[in-house]
């Protein structure tokens, strides 16, 4: 959830997830990596890293994750 959602607003922004990982400091291929607690082979992500990411994207942390499904 919180990969999906972080694509979704990257992709409305026109930032691709490799600048986006560099420009937050995490590794290459980490941000897909996050998921949510129960998602098989998911990392949950340090509050740094997601503030960090919220602030290169201009939105809050929680809009990164919230279940966006409700919207649905």
């Amino acid at each position: 959830m919180i990969y999906k959602n972080i694509r979704r607003i990257a992709k409305e922004k026109g930032i691709s997830i490799n600048y986006l990982e560099k420009m937050a400091g995490v590794s290459r291929g980490s941000i897909c990596k996050w998921g949510s607690r129960g998602e098989a082979n998911k990392v949950e992500p340090g509050i740094w890293k997601l503030e960090k990411v919220a602030e290169i994207l201009g939105v809050s942390v929680e809009q990164l994750i919230k279940n966006n499904e409700e919207r649905r």
